[in-house]
């Protein structure tokens, strides 16, 4: 009898040992290929999207057999695992599961990696949340979305793939923003529309987005329109051109503090809302108007 509790001591002090060998070896395998990752990425710059995503397909694998296999070991799990498989409509019950949330993560991850619709590194908004930030990773279950307040939005990946998504880092870079402006009616229209022009060609970022044939009939460099008529402006629109979008912010933002100088020195108005009141009862305006006239 005392044999016999030997034994089995001896035999679960095994497999306890062999379950924290699996499990170390294990960890150290993901840690292993997060390292190759990232040492990956900086020969396959181009590729940085497939390579992490399929380094994060790879761990998931070694992650699940390594718990797969440290529950094998324990008997007791293994008949445990095999009655549960063996009921009637538990398997279905766990694959419909995962298929509707786990499962569609991945395969939208998957999608993702291959149709490649955004990649690491890029900037996107999408459009039905108003989210606007860069890429930062594309796991297995999630994509993560750095906002300019450095701040980490977390979307499952099956949600990401449904939106619609404005990318500004796909096929080209170069960006177009809209300068808009109002000048009152009593200003010189041909005056202002000239201050914006020189001020956008002289940024030193601005683009030319001219082709060779705009270039040699001397197309303007910058176009500059007459949007409409406001309340109490003449609204002006002008299209900058920056290299890509962080760019063109900063070349729209120093205009607004340049044409605004411009503006003052050459006396033209940026005029702000007016209001009229009418008073019909006359008591009420006589006396507003005495009271004025006492201050």
């Amino acid at each position: 009898m005392e044999l016999l509790k030997h034994n089995v001591y001896i035999e679960g002090l095994y497999r306890a040992i062999a379950i924290i060998i699996v499990l170390i070896t294990t960890l150290t395998m993901g840690r292993i290929m997060k390292k190759k990752s990232r040492k990956n990425e900086n020969f396959m710059k181009g590729d940085e999207t497939r390579i992490k995503f399929f380094m994060h397909f790879v761990v998931g694998i070694i992650y699940f057999f390594g718990i797969l296999l440290a529950f094998y070991i324990v008997p007791a799990f293994r008949t445990l695992a095999a009655s549960l498989f063996a009921g009637s409509g538990v398997l279905a019950l766990i694959i419909g599961f995962a298929s509707q949330h786990a499962f569609a993560n991945i395969v939208s991850g998957i999608f993702i990696a291959l149709f490649k619709p955004f990649s690491i590194g890029d900037r996107i908004k999408l459009i039905g949340k108003e989210i606007v930030g860069v890429v930062e990773d594309i796991t297995l279950r999630h994509t993560i979305v750095r906002t300019f307040e450095n701040k980490r939005i977390i979307i499952p990946n099956s949600v990401i793939s449904t939106d619609i998504i404005e990318n500004a880092n796909i096929i080209e870079e170069k960006t177009c923003k809209f300068f808009e402006v109002g000048i009152s009616y009593d200003s010189d229209i041909n005056k202002a529309i000239s201050i914006i022009r020189n001020a956008v060609i002289r940024h030193p970022d601005y683009y030319d987005n001219r082709t060779f044939e705009e270039k040699e009939e001397n197309v303007d460099l910058v176009t500059i329109r007459v949007m409409g008529f406001g309340d109490s402006s003449v609204n002006l629109r002008a299209w900058v051109w920056g290299k890509d979008a962080p760019t063109v912010f900063k070349i729209v933002c120093d205009l607004n503090k340049t044409v605004k100088e411009e503006f003052d020195k050459e006396g033209i108005e940026i005029p702000y809302p007016y209001r009229t009141v009418v008073f019909k009862d006359n008591k009420i305006g006589k006396r507003i108007s005495e009271k004025s006239l006492k201050e």
